[in-house]
């Protein structure tokens, strides 16, 4: 016998707010991965970790957002807690990862499609595991094409949002590349949402593990105090907001052009200037004599 799924069944309600959820922590994970990329090498891993960790809650907590309003009218939904947070800790280890990658190598050629793959595949892989977290008297079937789809869509966000991360300076433009990441990553649960079917078993037995309503408050408050706690931070870093170093602001505020300066190495050796040959003066001429 084959479910009724309904994946809004609170209507908009849940969907916008798993959008807003995957911007929050694309956006500080992304400003995070800037930020890592103007400061010394001893501080990029702080930074690296935060914005993996940003960008993992954020879309754990949207993913389980949108599944509040996910239902079968056929069979109550229970959920397996360590499933459930075993989730959350493949995505923020898989992005984790994938930005490592980039921040250390760049946003560039081989770096930049390794990482964004890593991080993709970290995404998908953190949905499908939280589906499987699912108890209900039935099995869940899916339409391979569809959740291939679902992956690719996940891989290519990554990548654009690495490569984002990497380039874009400003802080509007990565507040774009933020809502655009949202999009594709909520684009992604949905496609793989769609290739979900349901086939229910005879049984009347309740399912084993959590209702919706129980796992909702750790959910919550969890991931979303670490999130505040990481927009704090990101709050009181000037160069966060700025989004540039502070010697070229200055800089360019004075009116005046960074200067390159090269500073000699200790194998290159001293080469003196050329000297200027000397001209004889001709009797009689007024002209002196150069040096």
């Amino acid at each position: 016998m084959q479910g009724t799924v309904d994946g809004f069944s609170y209507g908009v309600v849940t969907p916008v707010v798993a959008y807003g959820m995957a911007c929050l922590g694309g956006a500080l994970g992304l400003r995070c991965t800037t930020r890592s990329l103007l400061v010394a090498r001893s501080w990029r891993p702080g930074w690296l970790a935060l914005g993996s960790a940003a960008i993992g809650s954020g879309i754990w907590t949207m993913h389980f957002v949108a599944m509040m309003g996910f239902t079968v009218a056929e069979a109550p939904i229970h959920y397996d807690k360590t499933l459930t947070f075993a989730s959350l800790a493949v995505a923020i280890v898989m992005v984790g990862i994938g930005i490592f990658i980039v921040g250390y190598r760049g946003a560039m050629g081989t770096a930049l499609f390794t990482g964004g793959t890593i991080t993709g595949l970290g995404v998908a892989s953190m949905h499908y595991l939280g589906m499987a977290s699912m108890r209900l008297r039935g099995t869940l079937e899916y339409n391979t094409l569809v959740v291939s789809a679902s992956v690719v869509i996940a891989m290519v966000a990554a990548t654009a949002a690495l490569w984002a991360a990497a380039q874009v300076r400003g802080f509007l433009w990565s507040l774009g590349a933020s809502l655009i990441m949202g999009l594709a990553v909520s684009g992604m649960h949905y496609t793989g949402m769609a290739a979900l079917s349901v086939h229910l078993h005879g049984s009347d037995a309740v399912p084993a593990g959590d209702s919706p309503a129980e796992i909702l408050a750790p959910m919550m408050i969890g991931p979303l105090a670490f999130l505040l706690l990481a927009g704090v931070i990101v709050m009181f870093d000037p160069l966060m907001v700025l989004g540039g170093q502070p010697q070229a602001r200055n800089a360019a505020r004075a009116g005046r052009p960074r200067q390159s300066y090269s500073v000699p190495r200790s194998g290159d050796r001293h080469v003196p200037p050329p000297r200027r040959r000397r001209t004889r003066q001709r009797p009689g001429s007024r002209t002196p004599q150069n040096w």
